[in-house]
């Protein structure tokens, strides 16, 4: 994504050769407008031209044949307009929910951007409806279920191309209505499908990379959240300092690891409560144990000192999804590819879901892995004969007539365990359909939305998991002996869920705790 181009207004951003994460969240998220710039404008223009004029005598996929397995048959010119529109309404067979709002304008920022790379033949109709949508907040129904990732996203983005011709229901200020009754409201003509529009339109992997990029910065958000909660974790239990320490992390050459290991140094510096190991483990050994176990704990459970090891690898899994991710979004995933330098158009299989696929696999497999971390950090402080430190279950009140946590524990250990069955891969579930023309498919589409789902869960059994260390918080009475972090840290969650000793249903409050976590970043830098 380039700087704002001249001539264009404060708040659009002009499509480049390449999207950010950043760009990407301010458009998506932030909800900013769009504009092509002069150059990507021209470039699709002579794109279209070019494959009007070249594809007059010639052959080409998706012009002048059928689609998938009826390429060998020969469309007749009088019928070519109406095959786009017949792939269009075919293929728009998706069921299931539609994808929320945020995730319909990711989709349609990737279609965009794209196809103003100009390796796509799309007429300026469709780049400029697609403009439209987005400024103007029309997100067309967009089902779940229908792409196997190979030939891209066809059903999801036949969906999409539905709407931008009119037709199918859209959401419009948080309604869903026909499309066709948006469009005359708001006075905006359905586009004209030409030469290859529809098959430009659904050819391609932006459906599920635009659920890719969301998780990204979802799973990024939840990363911080988990190490902020990882450092006062260590803080109220009195850990001692040297699991995070600086040298001990950088003898291990991970820089997700040494990454985590700094931002928890950072959260921790102004606690009173963390402990050097010097100050009593190492001097005046003869007052330690004395021939009986030694009271306290000389190394943590795992759960809470091998937190830089447990999330290091998960945050580079992350990051390195985030490169990957943007590649796709910023190529050419569609089928076939104008080459306007050489005057050459070539058929394959860029719109193949593969890289995408795997990379949502591999981030579900690692964030499963933070909810179970948080999970057996819950669990710690659940139990009193394990931390021999608070009440059980974090209970204020009376014991065995109140309950404490004792039922949100219940909900955590079960959506964990969910987690831990959506994490089996769907990168290695190709099934062969389309008369086996697509013989081995990538379900990218289904991977991005099972990790979008391993991603909701884990916000879910964190804000569990910061109740149950807010309640140890006031057990302990120890709020002013904590970080700078950890006390806004308490004020937050107190923000949703005040200090309980009774027992009464909590699910909104958590809800709410969940929903806040989901939606911001701690109030600390982390990474």
């Amino acid at each position: 994504m380039q700087p704002l181009k001249k001539g264009l207004t404060q708040n659009s951003q002009a499509i480049g050769p390449t999207i950010t994460l950043d760009s990407f969240f301010r458009i998506v998220v932030q909800e900013e407008k769009v504009r092509l710039s002069a150059q990507q404008r021209a470039v699709v223009e002579e794109s279209f031209q070019f494959l009007t004029e070249f594809s007059k005598d010639k052959i080409i996929y998706g012009i002048n044949t059928g689609f998938g397995p009826m390429a060998q048959y020969r469309i007749e010119n009088e019928e070519l307009e109406q095959l786009q529109y017949n792939l269009v309404r075919s293929h728009a067979s998706g069921l299931g929910a539609g994808l929320p709002d945020q995730y319909v304008r990711a989709v349609m920022l990737n279609r965009l951007n794209t196809l103003a790379l100009g390796g796509s033949g799309i007429s300026m109709g469709i780049v400029d409806q697609l403009v439209l949508f987005l400024d103007n907040g029309i997100y067309p129904y967009i089902p779940e279920h229908g792409s196997v990732g190979a030939s891209g996203d066809l059903v999801q983005l036949a969906h999409l191309a539905l709407g931008l011709i009119g037709e199918g229901e859209a959401r419009y200020k948080g309604e869903k209505r026909p499309v066709k009754d948006i469009l005359k409201e708001l006075k905006i003509e359905p586009v004209k499908l030409q030469l290859r529009d529809g098959l430009g339109l659904m050819n391609g992997t932006s459906c599920m990379s635009g659920i890719g990029l969301l998780n990204v910065i979802y799973a990024t958000r939840l990363l911080r959240w988990a190490t902020l909660i990882g450092a006062v974790i260590n803080e109220i239990v009195r850990s001692y300092d040297d699991s995070y320490s600086e040298f001990l992390n950088r003898a291990k050459k991970h820089q997700g690891q040494q990454k985590v290991a700094a931002a928890m140094r950072r959260c921790l510096e102004t606690s009173k409560l963390v402990r050097k190991r010097e100050d009593r483990l190492f001097k005046d050994i003869e007052k330690v144990g004395n021939g009986k176990p030694i009271k306290e704990k000389v190394q943590e459970y795992y759960s809470f000192r091998c937190i830089p090891q447990i999330i290091g690898p998960i945050l580079e899994t992350v990051q390195n999804a985030e490169e990957i991710l943007l590649d796709e979004v910023n190529s050419t995933n569609d089928n076939p590819v104008v080459d306007l330098e050489n005057k050459h158009v070539y058929h394959g299989g860029n719109f193949h879901g593969d890289y995408v696929a795997l990379e949502m696999d591999k981030m579900k497999i690692a964030i499963t892995k933070l909810s179970m971390l948080c999970e057996r950090q819950l669990n710690y402080l659940m139990n009193e004969k394990l931390n021999d430190i608070f009440p059980p279950f974090m209970n204020l009140g009376k014991l065995g007539y109140n309950f404490g946590v004792q039922g949100m524990q219940f909900t955590a250990t079960s959506t964990t365990a969910e987690n831990q069955t959506l994490s089996f891969p769907m990168y290695v579930h190709s099934i062969p359909n389309n008369n086996d023309n697509q013989d081995i498919v990538s379900m990218g589409t289904n991977a991005a939305l099972m990790t979008k789902k391993v991603i909701d869960n884990s916000f879910q059994v964190m804000a569990i998991e910061a109740v149950a260390i807010a309640q140890g918080v006031d057990s302990l009475g120890c709020k002013s002996k904590m970080s700078v972090a950890g006390q806004k840290f308490y004020d937050t969650v107190r923000k949703h869920l005040a200090t309980f000793d009774d027992d009464k249903p909590r699910s909104h409050q958590l809800a709410e705790l969940t929903e806040y976590l989901h939606e911001n970043n701690p109030q600390i830098e982390i990474f």
